[in-house]
């Protein structure tokens, strides 16, 4: 039976617009997107100083004003430039950092290095992760009794030693030194090592200005010829450790070090805190 009254003049409202509105859109690179006004279709490509580049299929390259005007599967669109996710903080190691994180209570486990730059070095670039693994750093100046020292700490079960030893290439001193303190320890310690003759050389030479670092002749003390051929004065211990606050001062993170060093300390972080 039909309305005798006709249809309901509130049923629709005169005022409603017809046309779709537009929703913003990311662009995002790769995005397909129309101009209808040129007839234009491209993938975006670019986006910079307010305006977006998209190329067609034939390479043709075209620059528009980010905004409103676009089609997208042809629904009308405003693009706008894509958020940026911010990357996740990093410790100076490369690590994710960990936000509010306190330090961990020591474990009975340690990481030994021959020298106070060592663990300033070590300090400096793994100091975050260390501190949340509970891992302390000691120096020993030297490991001519690194046998005798690794019994005193009596590595076993949940007390493992980790031991960075510089200059550690085969048939050196410290090569029979390492090999005695591992057969000491029974499996509980780990001694590795870096080829430099000292923890400078891991740092990149780049870093001070050098393309490699120089080669002191025998019978010149190392640290005392690197720093006359960097100009630096060397006269006495004072300067020396200037001289390793200034090259220590020049590193930013792990970048700034030779790969030879990074995977060692790696390493005996992996063994002490497995």
């Amino acid at each position: 039976m039909s309305d005798r009254y006709g249809f309901d003049v509130l049923a629709r409202n005169p005022h409603t617009p017809s046309r779709v509105r537009s929703v913003e859109h990311p662009a995002e690179r790769g995005l397909v997107v129309e101009d209808p006004s040129s007839g234009f279709v491209g993938a975006v490509v670019r986006i910079e100083n307010g305006r977006v580049e998209l190329e067609d299929r034939n390479r043709r390259v075209r620059s528009f004003p980010l905004g409103p005007g676009f089609l997208v599967e042809g629904k009308p669109v405003i693009l706008v430039k894509p958020k940026v996710t911010a990357a996740p903080a990093r410790t100076a190691s490369g690590s994710v950092a960990v936000s509010g994180a306190k330090a961990r209570v020591a474990l009975a486990s340690r990481i030994y290095v021959e020298g106070r730059h060592d663990a300033e070095l070590v300090e400096q670039v793994w100091g975050a992760d260390l501190r949340i693994e509970g891992v302390v750093v000691e120096y020993l100046g030297g490991v001519d009794d690194l046998a005798a020292i690794v019994a005193e700490f009596r590595p076993g079960p949940g007390r493992r030693l980790g031991v960075l030893v510089d200059h550690l290439v085969a048939g050196s001193k410290e090569s029979r030194i390492a090999a005695e303190a591992t057969r000491v320890a029974g499996g509980h310690a780990l001694v590795v090592g870096h080829p430099y003759i000292d923890i400078w050389q891991a740092v990149k030479p780049a870093r001070v200005g050098l393309p490699q670092w120089p080669v002191i002749p025998r019978g010149i003390e190392w640290k005392h010829g690197i720093c006359d051929a960097l100009g630096w004065p060397h006269a006495t211990q004072a300067d020396i450790a200037g001289a390793w606050q200034r090259i220590r001062g020049r590193v930013r993170d792990w970048n700034d070090l030779e790969p030879a060093l990074i995977g060692r300390v790696e390493e005996l972080i992996d063994f002490v805190t497995a």
